[in-house]
């Protein structure tokens, strides 16, 4: 059997596996409320501008909240229109009723927008921040919910998390921050 099949029934296994450990949480009313709102405010990486700006309030983040919106532009334009029109993976089927509206993008699966625009954020305002946890703890939200409202495979979630997890940190190198605390 050739590498390649071999790798993509893995895969599928994995994402079948995943897929069905969160039918355990599906079509429970809170569960619904927070993931379907979490992937809505993930929507163009509204949630991660909404986070920099108020973070920004204060003189001394403003710098972080600048380049986190910058950041999070770029990432979006390298994800959405380079990295996803490498791949063309389908988004998973999904053939029932969707309890809340959800917006369904016409992009590639593979990788996950919301979850490379969370992960890379996430890395960003955490630098030297006390609040760190909170932006990781936001990000995983955001990319479970890609999961839970079946708009993505769990496979494109977790490569979603390695590229913003990457792009954060080159980010971080690119604009280090300065005494901001």
């Amino acid at each position: 059997m050739p590498a390649n099949k071999v790798f993509r029934d893995r895969l599928s296994s994995f994402d079948l596996k995943v897929d069905l450990a969160f039918d355990r949480l599906r079509g429970r009313r809170s569960y619904d409320l927070l993931f379907y709102g979490a992937s809505a405010v993930g929507d163009h990486g509204i949630l991660w501008v909404l986070v920099s700006v108020v973070r920004g309030v204060r003189p001394e983040h403003r710098r972080r909240a600048k380049r986190t919106i910058i950041a999070t532009g770029i990432e979006s334009v390298l994800v959405n229109l380079l990295f996803k029109s490498l791949f063309r993976r389908h988004r998973p089927e999904h053939n029932g009723p969707r309890p809340l509206p959800l917006r369904i993008p016409r992009t590639s699966s593979f990788p996950s927008g919301h979850t490379t625009a969370a992960f890379c954020a996430a890395a960003l305002l955490a630098e030297n921040d006390p609040l760190w946890p909170a932006y990781y703890v936001m990000a995983s939200v955001v990319a479970a919910s890609r999961i839970y409202v079946r708009i993505h495979h769990p496979s494109d979630v977790l490569a979603g998390i390695a590229v913003g997890t990457a792009l954060g940190h080159i980010g971080r190198r690119i604009s280090p921050l300065e005494r901001d605390s």
